[in-house]
């Protein structure tokens, strides 16, 4: 069994392996969002980026993506108390505000399925940003709404 490093280490201190690893792989960073200018409240929608893959919910294009989608967001320990916008979810952000990780979770379990099957994935519920016409006619509220 795997040593559970996110107990023991600090993010900051963790090595690029074990700092990837974090990543469930659930593709809610992946989908467009909305801030309203007046409220600065944030909605998430279905819109995906048009490099995830919805049945996998992994980036088509991970090692170049930045190369294809310049305004890509790289989570690192320096950033993550900034990206307000992770979802509550979201293994860094849980380990960052001193939570553990949810029992779905692929370090848990050993794999996706568990995530997938508890709905927690973006798999099969996405459309592709490239499709989309009006953002605002995709606001949905399932990312926010499936955290352990």
């Amino acid at each position: 069994m795997m040593t559970q490093f996110w107990i023991t280490t600090p993010l900051e201190k963790m090595t690029p392996e074990q700092w990837e690893s974090l990543c469930d792989g659930c593709g809610k960073c992946c989908l467009n969002k909305i801030i309203d200018d007046e409220t600065d409240e944030l909605y998430y929608t279905n819109a995906a980026c048009h490099l995830l893959d919805n049945d996998t919910c992994g980036c088509r294009r991970y090692p170049n993506r930045f190369t294809y989608v310049p305004e890509c967001t790289s989570i690192t320990p320096e950033n993550i108390a900034e990206l307000t916008w992770l979802p509550d979810s979201c293994a860094y952000r849980r380990l960052h505000v001193g939570k553990g990780l949810p029992s779905w979770h692929p370090l848990l379990t050993g794999n996706k399925e568990a995530m997938h099957a508890a709905g927690i994935s973006v798999q099969g519920k996405t459309v592709n940003e490239m499709k989309v016409k009006y953002l605002e006619d995709c606001i949905v509220l399932w990312p926010m709404l499936d955290v352990e």
